[in-house]
């Protein structure tokens, strides 16, 4: 018995953000009619060490697999392995820091699809780490962004991202001086931090826009402000469940009484038709990820079938 083995590198070469984009949109719909299929991150804590695990069965496409990373001083480790459905045989073995990072800026792609305004052409963006790269990359390719500012701490570094994305994209990529150069007038505003701390003022927010809050998946962290929260029309989480466990961004304003969770719209139940994402142009909207395994086992399927007919990869014996 014998499972593919992917790395870093394979991954990057194999796919692209416009289908990582209809992957993952495809595997949050599953959870609109098997929601249990997804289980959330659990954290087990050691000396130094946390291990992140988490797990889903893409029944629609016959495998099912796991997700696990841990996280100590020298940064995270991340791995997905991929069991067909048929005989329970493990089939594949994934490196996923790179594959992590596109179905969370895919995610974020979905969600403009299906919640930004139609005549949104330009975004804020806040961060400027590989996630951010694949944020911006995920908008860019499901909206036609003539101009994106980014906001980050670091000068030289946001200077450098923004050279580098304009390369990349070919659409003007714009350093802010402030926090409020990424969000005043923007339709479309995107936090990719570290941050504990909200990064913008909600009231900074134009009439319309559609925040997207990818950075933080722990209820002591928060990127976005309660202002934020109160102002929404609705709050969309890819997965209600998930974002109980882990959306510290909506834990001030649950607190403060300016949200409460049954106001909270799964993206799945929107992608399948059941509820209304958006309802006029003028309404703000906040969609909060907090990341699901669906979307790396479903990603990690696709990966596994273009290796195979690429012919990239190697074997890894099991015994």
């Amino acid at each position: 018995m014998s499972a593919l083995y992917l790395s870093e590198t394979d991954v990057a070469k194999l796919i692209d953000m416009p289908a990582v984009i209809g992957i993952v949109e495809e595997a949050i719909k599953h959870l609109a009619e098997v929601p249990e299929a997804n289980v959330p991150r659990q954290r087990a804590k050691g000396s130094g060490i946390i291990l992140h695990t988490m797990s889903a069965s893409a029944d629609y496409l016959g495998f099912t697999g796991w997700k696990a990373y841990t996280t100590t001083k020298r940064g995270a480790r991340f791995l997905v392995g991929l069991y067909t459905n048929a005989t329970g045989e493990l089939v594949a073995l994934l490196e996923a820091d790179r594959l992590g990072q596109l179905r969370t800026g895919a995610t974020t792609g979905v969600a403009v699809k299906h919640l930004a305004r139609t005549d949104a052409d330009s975004m804020g963006l806040f961060g400027t780490g590989t996630q951010a790269r694949t944020q911006l990359a995920a908008v860019a390719a499901v909206r036609p962004l003539k101009q994106a500012i980014v906001y980050g701490r670091d000068e030289a570094r946001r200077s450098r991202f923004c050279d580098e994305m304009e390369e990349e994209l070919g659409i003007e990529v714009v350093p802010a001086k402030t926090p409020e150069e990424a969000v005043r007038g923007m339709p479309i505003v995107v936090t990719a931090t570290t941050s504990r701390e909200p990064v913008f003022a909600g009231a900074d927010l134009a009439p319309g826009a559609l925040v997207c809050a990818v950075g933080s998946n722990w209820l002591n962290k928060a990127e976005i402000d309660v202002v934020t929260i109160a102002h929404a029309a609705r709050v969309v989480c890819d997965d209600v469940a998930a974002c109980r466990n882990e959306a510290g961004d909506l834990v001030p304003a649950v607190a403060e009484g300016k949200f409460d969770w049954s106001r909270a719209v799964g993206l799945p139940e929107i992608l399948a038709g059941r509820k209304v994402g958006r309802k006029s142009n003028d309404e703000i909207i906040v969609f909060k990820s907090v990341g699901l395994a669906i979307e790396d086992v479903a990603l990690a399927v696709e990966l596994v079938q273009r290796a195979r007919a690429a012919h990239f990869g190697r074997s890894l014996p099991l015994g």
